[in-house]
């Protein structure tokens, strides 16, 4: 095989990888982007719809309940969303929860926090004091 033979077809397999790496990333900002546009658009609406299938009243004077984009620590991706309840005043701080995950090999467990925090920041992780996950909404991409 010739010099330019060599060099084209391992600039071929080069290009094809690169195209490869760049889809699976592209692949996973879409998804990203995906459940942000349809939490913030929709989020109210899918809230009632929890509340109306838990039987959880809308206008309760003692509580409330919000629906909130999940982001995973370490990378800061938008990894779901989850319906949140507590007092009015601490479910209006909560801005998204903040995921945490760790392996413990020995045992074949995983384990995973889902903290409501006051901000979309991740680099500043302040929790919200009296705020609790009351639903997780799941989405097939």
């Amino acid at each position: 095989m010739t010099r330019l033979k060599k060099t084209i077809a391992l600039t071929l397999v080069l290009s094809s990888l690169f195209a490869v790496a760049v889809a699976a990333q592209l692949d996973t900002l879409i998804k990203g982007a995906g459940i942000a546009y349809v939490i913030s658009k929709f989020g109210p609406d899918i809230n009632k719809a929890i509340n109306a299938a838990t039987k959880t009243p809308n206008d309760n004077p003692t509580f409330a309940t919000k629906v909130v984009p999940v982001i995973s620590v370490g990378d800061g991706k938008q990894a779901g969303a989850v319906q949140i309840m507590g007092p009015r005043a601490a479910v209006n701080k909560v801005q998204a929860v903040a995921q945490f995950e760790t392996k413990f090999k020995a045992l074949g467990m995983r384990l995973r926090g889902l903290v409501p925090i006051d901000s979309k920041n991740i680099k500043e992780i302040r929790r919200v004091p009296g705020v609790g996950i009351s639903g997780l909404l799941d989405v097939k991409i």
